[in-house]
């Protein structure tokens, strides 16, 4: 009776009870783990927030269309504000990528160093991304104080998305 109950009854739940052990471990190393990923949560929050931030204006910066003229226009007016002179704004070919096309700008003109500052700064704070390739500035050779400004700027706008 002894021998039947041991092969018929306690081997059986021993089994069981291991295997109900094993899995109460993983259910307690799964706790474990989701309380220390819960843990990093404000975290995480905190740095998409900022992530939000940084790309929220992607749609402005980045526009689906063209529109060189305008920005070449507003780009004109910048330079007008900060009364800068012999202005010359040459848009290059369009370079077309997966998903942006990007047109090289070549923008030349005169001023005081502390204008074309000025001009960089308002530049920069254009709702459109401007990438700055290379800004070459050259003292007149009177030394009176002007500077010619030689600047290469790449503008981007996105590809249109192939339809079909």
């Amino acid at each position: 009776m002894v021998g039947g109950f041991v092969l018929f009854r306690y081997l059986p739940l021993r089994g069981k009870m291991k295997a109900v052990k094993s899995m109460l471990i993983e259910t307690q190393v799964a706790v474990d783990k989701a309380q220390a990923q819960s843990e990093q949560l404000p975290a995480l929050k905190e740095k998409l927030l900022i992530l939000q931030r940084a790309v929220g204006n992607y749609e402005r910066q980045v526009p689906c269309y063209r529109e060189l003229g305008g920005f070449l226009q507003g780009i004109a007016e910048l330079m007008n504000q900060q009364n800068l002179t012999g202005q010359v704004i040459q848009p290059g070919m369009e370079i077309n990528l997966e998903q942006f096309n990007c047109i090289p700008v070549s923008i030349k003109c005169e001023g005081r160093l502390a204008q074309i500052f000025e001009f960089f700064k308002s530049l920069q704070a254009l709702d459109r991304v401007v990438r700055i390739e290379q800004v070459k500035l050259i003292n007149d050779s009177d030394f009176n104080g002007r500077v010619s400004m030689q600047t290469e700027a790449v503008i981007y706008y996105r590809a249109e998305p192939a339809q079909g």
